[in-house]
């Protein structure tokens, strides 16, 4: 059984094609859940009206933000393999078969994906390109590859990655670095998404940090301490 995973605010404007492109490649007993954060747009609406039953729609209602959400939706899975997914991208057809396919014999796989604007140009710079993507717990530290939206992985890892320790910024980076210290991670060159790049991005792609040098020292040095622990 596959569950998808994605966390909803606000994000009418995608939704609808984005969950097209996800049904399209489930079974009758597969699911998605759409944990959703408080939207004031119509977002649930939209989901509603999709009239499927392999939908599901629970409430963020205790900590509020993208890191959370994402661990909602996780708490709410069913699935054997369970597929991270952002409202706004598209997926490509046989994204769930070769992810599926891969973790026969890995904990967590992580595909390429395409760059694509706002009204749905996509370009030929792909993900893995722009961020130097490999495995490695000590090259992840040092400069995160593990995408999210690119990433499925096996229910069983879920018993070492939640909770998400508190004040984490990015829930991939650390299933990602987890899943390097505990299992099997594989990177795969297959673009199996294409990647929505937009002024209401909640994560960024190849940009220029914000975060002050010294703030992204501490902060890996927070996420080393955070993973030797657990």
């Amino acid at each position: 059984m596959v569950s998808v995973c994605i966390a909803s605010y606000n994000g009418c404007k995608y939704m609808k094609e984005q969950l097209i492109s996800i049904l399209s490649q489930l079974s009758c007993d597969d699911e998605i859940i759409v944990s959703d954060d408080g939207s004031c747009d119509g977002t649930l609406e939209i989901v509603s009206n999709m009239e499927d039953s392999r939908i599901k729609e629970v409430l963020n209602i205790e900590k509020h933000g993208v890191v959370p959400n994402f661990e909602n939706a996780i708490k709410y899975a069913s699935g054997d393999y369970i597929f991270l997914c952002d409202q706004d991208d598209l997926w490509v057809e046989n994204k769930v078969k070769t992810c599926v396919e891969a973790l026969q014999s890995v904990d967590l796989v992580v595909h390429n994906s395409l760059l694509m604007d706002g009204v749905g140009n996509v370009s030929d710079i792909d993900f893995f390109s722009l961020r130097k993507s490999t495995a490695g717990y000590w090259k992840n530290l040092y400069k995160n590859s593990f995408i999210g939206c690119c990433m499925a992985f096996r229910r069983e890892i879920l018993d070492y990655v939640l909770p998400f320790p508190e004040h984490i910024l990015w829930h991939d980076m650390w299933i990602g670095l987890m899943v390097e210290k505990k299992g099997k991670t594989m990177f795969i060159e297959d673009k199996l998404l294409y990647y929505r790049r937009h002024d209401n991005n909640a994560s960024a792609t190849a940009e220029k940090s914000s975060f002050s040098f010294l703030f992204q020292i501490k902060y890996r040095l927070q996420m080393f301490g955070y993973t030797l622990i657990r």
